[in-house]
């Protein structure tokens, strides 16, 4: 009963198959990392935004991903913000032989605003993991040394 398409509430999602993404997922993810938009990413790989949303919420490993190139796009953005706020843009004016500096930053702006949160919880789970991964080297230094320790009594033992 529980795999009969009819039996379940419209509109209700099933998570999708676990590799279903595999074709789609790695340009999608370059395309988000490069535009942080999520509409031009899903258009780009040839899937629904419906799709991607979908996938994100069943695979944690997609959403991780996901994360991750936003951070990629966030990083992007703000070196392109910075690099604006220094040299500015040339903009034609109108009736004008020469162009003149622009410094509109207003639309940039709002989209850091908009991904700080985001990018500064990635971060953090960055961070976490390093942590994790030099406690995972310590732990693993010193069973080596304890084995070697083990070893070296067993010898003394022996003899």
């Amino acid at each position: 009963m529980a795999d009969n398409p009819k039996s379940r509430r419209q509109g209700e999602l099933t998570a999708p198959p676990r590799c279903a993404h595999a074709g789609w997922s790695a340009i999608f993810l370059a395309e988000l990392a490069a535009t942080s938009n999520v509409t031009a990413s899903a258009a780009k790989a040839g899937v629904s935004t419906r799709l991607v949303y979908d996938t994100r919420r069943h695979d944690p490993e997609f959403a991780r991903a996901w994360r991750s190139a936003l951070c990629e796009g966030y990083d992007a953005l703000e070196m392109a913000l910075l690099y604006r706020l220094r040299v500015g843009e040339l903009k034609p004016a109108t009736g004008a032989k020469r162009a003149s500096r622009s410094f509109d930053n207003a639309t940039a702006l709002r989209l850091l605003a908009a991904h700080r949160e985001t990018v500064a919880r990635e971060r953090a789970i960055r961070e976490e993991e390093d942590a994790d991964a030099i406690l995972a080297s310590i732990n693993a230094k010193l069973e080596k040394m304890r084995e070697r320790w083990l070893a070296a009594k067993d010898a003394t033992h022996e003899e």
